[in-house]
């Protein structure tokens, strides 16, 4: 355990150091989210959408597929949301055969991919400076306060429909969660939401937020800092894009291993310098931070500050509030997997417990985390799954 910390700590540290190796492959990994969608053939539109705390979050669209540029009338709309570490190009990191975008547009829906702050793409504010610390002084509670409302009114208003679907991965699941089980007048805008690799309470995960939950949060601070968190090669800071050259196969994976545990036999390896550019991303340490808590406490809560005076002056209570998983209610379906070491089984079997509206739970055994949206067998094991699903909430509707 402590020699996977210290691994990810020279990580940290050296930076530009672990960009030395093999030159990479695939093209993608030099592209933006549209620069992707449009290498495959597809329209791309981006926007921008400001939290009301003044963060400033990109949303890429795919507005229709390669086959349906001239159908009439408003498209059904579906939102991606990416997870921990990741990108929004984390799903359009396969060709379009194998990447749930590019799928769903094909099948006929309008596709809109949230940035959550902080990653890659979605380092811009109103008024605070990327590189100081109040820029990074926020974890997955102002995500689900503040992200997940302005993208979804964003497209909302840009579109004109009523309501919309939800598609999330790892950290996109936990927001959403917390979202629409405090936020009813958000949620009654989500139509059905689909979560994979779904979490909630992290108890039993085995991933780098439990390796942290063993220090304290001031050494914690004196290792990485109280800014932003980079997992793996540094990022031109110009461009934002990955450095030229990435490290090789064998490190790749050991980064992969690190971060997102088991890697699988679904994955293709021939992609692994795409995967890991797309997700393997940024956050704020502080959100690390939380998710240490929550490995220790076992539950879904918000924040703790570190004492019950800060948490009076936040909360106006002595401990933080927790979320609520039974006041989600809208239509979830789900897919897990039993290799998957940040989505455990027994903390899923507790967020199954809890939702009030579960109308579908698929367990794919040997799934690990990246499996779900950028596996081999993604199409067959997820994809087919939500496009059924969707079609039937349509047919519903047209009786």
């Amino acid at each position: 355990m402590w020699w996977l910390l210290s691994t990810m700590c020279l990580v940290h540290v050296c930076g530009n150091i672990f960009c030395l190796f093999e030159t990479t492959m695939n093209p993608e990994v030099h592209m933006n989210v549209s620069e992707i969608i449009i290498r495959w053939g597809y329209a791309s539109e981006e926007y921008e959408a400001v939290t009301d705390d003044g963060y400033i979050l990109p949303i890429n669209r795919i507005p229709h597929g390669k086959n349906n540029t001239n159908s009439t009338g408003p498209k059904k709309v579906v939102l991606c949301q990416h997870g921990l570490f990741a990108t929004p190009g984390v799903w359009v990191s396969n060709p379009p055969n194998n990447s749930l975008a590019f799928i769903l547009a094909d099948a006929g829906y309008d596709v809109w991919m949230g940035n959550s702050r902080g990653s890659t793409w979605a380092k811009k504010h109103l008024y605070l400076d990327p590189n100081s610390k109040e820029f990074w002084a926020f974890s997955y509670d102002e995500m689900i306060k503040y992200d997940i409302p302005a993208t979804i009114n964003f497209i909302l208003k840009k579109t004109g429909q009523k309501q919309i679907y939800y598609v999330g991965h790892n950290q996109g699941t936990l927001i959403a969660l917390g979202a629409f089980s405090t936020n009813q007048q958000l949620a009654e805008k989500i139509k059905m939401c689909f979560l994979l690799a779904p979490v909630a309470t992290v108890k039993y995960d085995e991933d780098f937020p439990h390796l942290l939950s063993y220090i304290c949060p001031t050494s914690l601070k004196l290792i990485f800092g109280e800014k932003e968190l980079l997992p793996m090669a540094v990022f031109n800071k110009q461009s934002g894009y990955t450095c030229n050259v990435i490290v090789t196969d064998t490190t790749c994976f050991a980064i992969k291993v690190l971060i997102t545990g088991y890697v699988s036999q679904h994955l293709n390896k021939s992609r692994t310098d795409v995967y890991i550019t797309h997700s393997l991303a940024r956050t704020s340490v502080q959100n690390l931070l939380h998710y240490s808590q929550a490995v220790n406490t076992g539950v879904f809560g918000a924040y703790d500050w570190g004492s019950p005076s800060l948490n009076m002056l936040h909360y106006n209570q002595t401990t933080p509030p927790l979320y609520n998983l039974e006041d989600m209610k809208v239509p979830t379906a789900m897919w897990s997997g039993r290799n998957d070491f940040l989505a455990d089984d027994i903390d899923v079997a507790h967020l199954v417990s809890k939702l009030p509206n579960l109308i579908y739970h698929k367990i794919i055994a040997d799934f690990s985390h990246l499996d779900f949206v950028v596996g081999l067998s993604a199409y067959d094991e997820v994809s087919k799954g939500i496009l059924k699903l969707l079609h039937e909430s349509e047919t519903e509707n047209l009786h």
